[in-house]
């Protein structure tokens, strides 16, 4: 007698299944080869994404003893790990992050009652005085969130995704989505609409330390690097203060964010100190028309000066050494991939001298 389920039961029809995965996965791989051959053509390479579980693999190798750097990107392209390795005498883990604020990992790393070690702080004042919830805080609170919450599927997913990141460079995930290549088009804006600037598309490459390494082209003068100097110029010009805010209010404001900031970075640099810990702040090469724009919106004597005196913390300051200040950015803002390791060869007998090592 037939099953009562009987009826529920289908048969596989009688197609050629075989023939059909092979025509699959022939048009996958033509599909990815055709898209990853255009992603070269258009200049891209393949490089590790710098996400926020890329970083938090970073933080968890912080060690009582280790010596960290912190900050922007510069202190994320501009540091040659190998060089101050040598110099130093221990090889740094690197934190720094594109685009970020250094006070809420300096404050992480400061309330870490297990960490004692040294700390080289980037200083570019605008993202380092960013206010709360602006991008450069939010972006270091949000790898700070995925350290201290990352889960063992989400550290597995980085560690299976690096092998094809170090050989596929349409993995780019930041600029290659359907979005970003959506936003990248050239649209004119609307009159009078406040569109945030779009950050630099792909000018480095990312290793498995967290090594940020600008690459030939962009160190080249052409298109790309011309784009990218005009994009820093959007970003590090500040945007004009809300209509609904009264001026005089949003400057008070600000001013008041700023000193927030001097008074929290003061009370991290003591506890840090109370355990023995070190820090010095750098302040990383920066040329052309953004430093210029930099001196004009934050004067050192304003910020730098006071945050040295303030906090009491040695500082190096690339202008002040010939043998720092001799160095040119390409695109403004960061060193090229050579002058990263010359630069920081020089820079470590000041880094010794400051921490008195």
């Amino acid at each position: 007698m037939p099953s009562s389920t009987s009826s529920f039961e289908r048969k596989i029809p009688g197609l050629p299944w075989r023939g059909i995965t092979v025509i699959v996965v022939l048009t996958v791989v033509a599909a990815a080869t055709a898209w990853e051959t255009y992603v070269r053509s258009i200049g891209y390479g393949p490089t590790l994404n710098s996400t926020e579980d890329l970083w938090a693999d970073a933080r968890r190798a912080v060690q009582p003893e280790s010596v960290v750097v912190i900050g922007d990107s510069r202190g994320w392209f501009d540091v040659d790990l190998d060089e101050f390795e040598k110099g130093l005498g221990k090889r740094p883990i690197q934190l720094a992050m594109g685009g970020s604020c250094a006070y809420p990992v300096l404050a992480d790393l400061a309330s870490d009652e297990h960490f004692h070690g040294t700390i080289i702080c980037s200083v570019v004042p605008r993202m380092f005085f960013a206010p709360p919830g602006a991008p450069p805080v939010a972006r270091a609170e949000k790898a700070i969130r995925r350290y201290r919450t990352q889960q063992l599927a989400q550290r597995a997913s980085q560690y299976l995704a690096m092998p094809l990141e170090e050989h596929l460079a349409f993995l780019k995930q930041e600029d290659l989505t359907t979005k970003a290549l959506l936003d990248d088009l050239p649209i004119p804006d609307r009159p009078n609409a406040q569109v945030p600037p779009r950050l630099p598309s792909y000018f480095g490459t990312v290793d498995r330390e967290r090594r940020a390494r600008m690459i030939e082209r962009c160190a080249q003068p052409g298109k790309l690097q011309h784009t990218i100097q005009q994009r820093w110029l959007r970003l590090f010009t500040p945007p004009p203060p809300p209509n609904y805010v009264p001026k005089q209010v949003f400057m008070e404001n600000m001013g008041k964010a700023r000193e927030a900031r001097f008074v929290d970075t003061i009370k991290a640099v003591e506890k840090l100190r109370a355990r023995g810990g070190k820090i010095v702040f750098v302040r990383f090469p920066v040329s052309g028309e953004l430093k210029a724009l930099e001196d004009r919106l934050t004067p050192r004597a304003d910020l730098w000066e006071s945050l040295l005196k303030r906090t009491k913390v040695p500082g190096i300051y690339f202008e002040d050494f010939p043998e720092l200040s001799s160095f040119s950015c390409p695109e403004w803002s960061h060193l090229s991939a050579g002058d990263s390791v010359e630069f920081s060869k020089r820079l470590v007998p000041h880094l010794r001298t400051a921490l008195q090592l």
